[in-house]
């Protein structure tokens, strides 16, 4: 009987504490687990580091746009636009939009979850990605640049062309008057 239950008491030992690791697992992420997590990924020099990556395309634009109406543009629309794209890049509330996403990777990810992602940011294989994903992010964009103006140009087109058809179609409809007494 007694070594039935020293059995019992073992097994129920052993169950309960895996349930609490199961239920630690499952916990939902805290507030300060997500900070921890952003702080681990750089999150605020990353942001910062995308961003300058994404104002070179954005300046492309700009040069490329001038170029193609410099006869109707100012002399000092290149140079002005690039200080407005810089400046608006500059003010870019980084810390108030951190602190947004927190509730979403909260909603997301459980306090197991951003402990292995911690874990892996902190590796050497996640330090590099880390460190390479804004030079990525920044040469794909330019990459993809031109697929995108030119499938905007064509999006554009279409749409003058239907709401052009759509005007010739309703000026050739008689519009209703009122009935004849």
């Amino acid at each position: 009987m007694k070594r039935f239950l020293l059995v019992a008491l073992f097994c129920s030992t052993f169950t309960s504490m895996a349930i609490a690791q199961d239920s630690a697992a499952s916990n939902p992420a805290s507030k300060e687990d997500v900070e921890r997590y952003l702080q681990t990924m750089h999150s605020h020099d990353m942001m910062q580091n995308m961003v300058a990556s994404m104002s070179k395309p954005a300046h492309q634009m700009v040069h490329d746009r001038y170029f193609r109406d410099k006869d109707k543009l100012p002399g000092d629309f290149e140079a002005r636009m690039d200080k407005i794209i810089d400046d608006m890049m500059k003010d870019i509330p980084f810390d108030e939009m951190t602190q947004a996403m927190v509730p979403t990777y909260q909603k997301h990810f459980t306090k197991a979850d951003i402990d292995s992602l911690i874990a892996f940011y902190s590796s050497p294989t996640g330090q590099k990605v880390l460190r390479e994903l804004p030079a990525i992010m920044g040469e794909a964009m330019q990459a993809t640049m031109p697929i995108i103006r030119q499938h905007m140009d064509a999006v554009n087109e279409r749409l003058k062309q239907e709401v052009s058809d759509m005007l010739k179609n309703s000026q050739k409809k008689p519009v209703p008057g009122p009935p004849n007494t």
